[in-house]
């Protein structure tokens, strides 16, 4: 027998995040995105023995190159992932016309999963029976996984993804447009992308609700290891050029 809760223990009430759970996931890889792979671009750069100004043209055509490569794969991505569900659902009101017995035994086999009682699945077929909004949203929910509100725009999906990019990239460029030794450009560039990432991570937690010292850590440790990986890359090239 469970023992009675007083108010003392019950937890704050904390509302989920809802339609802002897709924008976060649009910030997190658009951000880590370009913390990761400018800042492994130009470790690698720096690890070839270049000047600063080389660093610099390289980190800033990388980080305009992946904005619009970000940018317009969002896009693509996102519009035709609307446009086939724009497809199924029309597809859906054919079904409706034509074949609707057959709809509404899917919306029973679908009710019926979920474990709902026979009297229970009996009175929701009957009443989306005789209207086929309401059955038409059923449907986009059991059977394409589809909720309007999470529904995304391609242009601000576009635009949110290349600027997010360009927003990463600034801690691993901005050193060495100030600075003239590669090197020490580098260390700057390191902590700003570390602390990036660590951030990142952190904030990734509002959609995982895990450890955020934990999440953010892991975020840094992995882009460290690429780090190591193109630094060691550009070394060998540079060797192999002198």
């Amino acid at each position: 027998m469970a023992m009675p809760v007083s108010e003392e223990q019950i937890p704050p009430y904390q509302e989920h995040l809802g339609p802002r759970s897709q924008y976060l996931r649009d910030v997190i890889l658009g951000v880590n995105d370009g913390l990761v792979s400018i800042f492994l671009l130009v470790v690698g750069v720096v690890g070839g023995g270049v000047s600063s100004e080389v660093v610099l043209l390289a980190g800033l055509s990388g980080a305009f190159a992946g904005a619009v490569s970000m940018a317009a794969g969002e896009y693509m991505a996102t519009k035709s992932q609307e446009e086939a569900i724009d497809g199924e659902l029309e597809l859906e009101r054919e079904h409706f016309k034509y074949y609707k017995a057959r709809e509404l035994d899917e919306l029973r086999d679908y009710l019926s999963g979920i474990g709902l009682d026979d009297q229970a699945v009996d009175e929701v077929v009957r009443s989306a029976a005789t209207d086929d909004e309401v059955l038409l949203e059923l449907m986009k929910a059991f059977e394409f996984g589809v909720i309007d509100h999470g529904r995304r725009n391609p242009i601000y999906a576009m635009v949110m993804s290349g600027l997010l990019f360009l927003a990463g990239s600034i801690p691993s460029v901005l050193p060495f447009v100030f600075m003239d030794n590669p090197d020490h450009a580098l260390l700057v560039a390191a902590a700003g992308a570390a602390i990036g990432l660590f951030v990142v991570g952190v904030v990734k937690t509002r959609l995982t609700r895990r450890n955020p010292v934990v999440s953010g850590v892991e975020n840094v440790a992995v882009a460290g290891v690429g780090a190591v990986v193109s630094y060691f890359i550009g070394l060998g090239y540079d060797s192999f050029v002198s």
